[in-house]
């Protein structure tokens, strides 16, 4: 039986796959199929993709809308960090922390195991397998695993985790042993992830395309060499799927912005209070929530971002009805049962950083200079996929839409295993091995437009969506604040 190995480079963008920089990905990519138009979820954050990676679904299905937000049958007034601890609580309190069947759940049906490992933070390690006490498979992380014993075990045979670094090498280098002395030969799972949090850690410290960003990701190229020399040495390279993915691309920081402060000022009370609006900041992105009866407020605030300078985009909920001016949820996947009323991207443009990588974006946090992502914009919404193994063709580019939402239903695929009702991305046929040619893929690309009048300006915004069949992909936004 063929197995599926995930590796995932947090926050590499496509640009960055280079013989110069990853002499070893690059290769690897050569050989096998090319995802040229891939896509992450939007907000373009880690939790939210890594939610849609092992779901098949859009943050509005499986609830985990970003990295900061508002659980209201958790808590109805205060955004939380999807971070593990809260995440347990959640479970603990609301007996679900995502809304859809996860890939370890499915796989545990048919009596296969999902086995995680990841040195980024503990909230996107969590979210691959929350509930591995009762189905079983397992996460493996620095600071906890699931299930909870296995933790002691793993620092028992392996030693302590290494310090947290820049580039985070040291800790990268620990998971891929646990991944090889121990994932890999002796639980044997049908499907094994590695996640990678270079160059994520470092682009955000330093932006992209710097000194530091070029470290981490030539090392965490490293890294992937020493998985894929040990699979050839093992002779499993010829059993092995190997697909590798990130979870967004990126962005500059051109300039931040205290939208949570402006908010106060603006007049809207916090979470809780009458006419009060929870802020969750998610770099690129920033959630809203008012009180679930409290239209009004929502529309206020709606109103009030789109005559900002530093607004982007904005989407509304059902529960918000509709705003002029806005553009549902729905179009890009953040409709449903947790998601947030009303959402914010930045204001995003195509100029270069100092190194020449596309994109600069305001920023709920840091600093000029640095990297950053969560937003619309193009250079974020545009991610890596590479695939290679005895069902991938070979020395193959595909040009049709593929995202993040795609991952698990192609695993099941490679397993013989049906997908589950409701999963909204599709298996990637066109690159496996008996599959269709991929320019017989039928895809369509849509712009959705709208304004209004802001003040004394007139706001505009565009979406453009891509479509294969009912898989939907976002591949951009754009808005303006101009004169009537």
């Amino acid at each position: 039986m063929t197995k599926v190995l995930v590796v995932v480079f947090d926050g590499l963008q496509p640009t960055q796959v280079t013989e110069g920089l990853m002499p070893n990905l690059a290769a690897f990519a050569a050989g096998g199929v090319t995802f040229a138009n891939h896509h992450p979820v939007y907000p373009t954050v880690t939790r939210a993709n890594a939610s849609s990676m092992v779901t098949g679904r859009n943050p509005g299905g499986h609830g985990l809308s970003a990295n900061t937000l508002l659980v209201r049958d958790f808590d109805p007034d205060q955004a939380i960090p999807a971070m593990e601890p809260h995440l347990e609580r959640v479970a603990q309190k609301t007996g679900r922390v995502l809304l859809a069947p996860t890939l370890a759940e499915v796989l545990s049906e048919h009596g296969q195991e999902y086995v995680a490992i990841g040195v980024g933070t503990s909230g996107n390690a969590y979210l691959h397998n929350p509930t591995a006490e009762v189905c079983g498979g397992a996460t493996i992380h620095p600071e906890f695993a699931l299930p909870r014993a296995l933790y002691e075990d793993i620092t028992a045979r392996f030693g302590p985790w290494p310090d947290e670094g820049r580039p985070n090498t040291a800790r990268m280098a620990h998971a891929v042993r646990i991944l090889t002395e121990y994932i890999l030969p002796e639980r044997d799972p049908s499907v094994a992830l590695i996640w990678s949090s270079e160059p994520d850690k470092s682009q955000h410290d330093a932006g992209v395309g710097s000194e530091l960003s070029n470290a981490a990701v030539g090392e965490a190229d490293a890294q992937f060499g020493n998985i894929l020399r040990w699979l050839n040495e093992t002779g499993r390279a010829g059993e092995t799927n190997v697909m590798v993915v990130s979870d967004h691309g990126y962005s500059t920081i051109a300039q931040a912005v205290n939208v949570q402060a402006l908010v106060r000022e603006a007049g809207f009370p916090l979470g809780g209070e009458p006419g009060g609006v929870v802020v969750a900041n998610n770099g690129g992105a920033v959630l809203f929530y008012s009180s679930p009866w409290d239209q009004d407020t929502a529309v206020r605030l709606a109103r009030w971002l789109m005559a900002q300078p530093w607004c982007g985009n904005v989407t509304t909920g059902e529960r918000v009805g509709r705003v002029q001016g806005t553009l549902p949820a729905s179009l890009v996947g953040n409709e449903g049962e947790r998601a947030p009323d009303v959402t914010m991207s930045f204001r995003w443009r195509s100029e270069g950083n100092d190194a020449g990588y596309a994109g600069t974006i305001y920023s709920s946090g840091g600093t000029p200079g640095q990297g950053q992502h969560g937003s619309m914009g193009r250079s974020e919404l545009h991610n890596i996929l590479f695939a290679r193994g005895p069902n991938f063709k070979d020395r193959l580019k595909v040009d049709a839409p593929s995202g993040n939402i795609d991952l698990t239903p192609t695993i099941l695929k490679l397993l013989g295993l049906l997908p589950v009702d409701g999963m909204e991305g599709r298996a990637l046929e066109e690159a496996m091995v008996g599959g269709p040619d991929p320019s017989d893929v039928d895809w369509s690309s849509d712009f959705y437009s709208t304004q209004c009048l802001a003040g004394d300006r007139v706001y505009r915004q565009q979406i453009r969506l891509s479509h294969v069949g009912d898989s939907v992909y976002v591949d951009g936004g754009t808005s303006s604040l101009g004169r009537r």
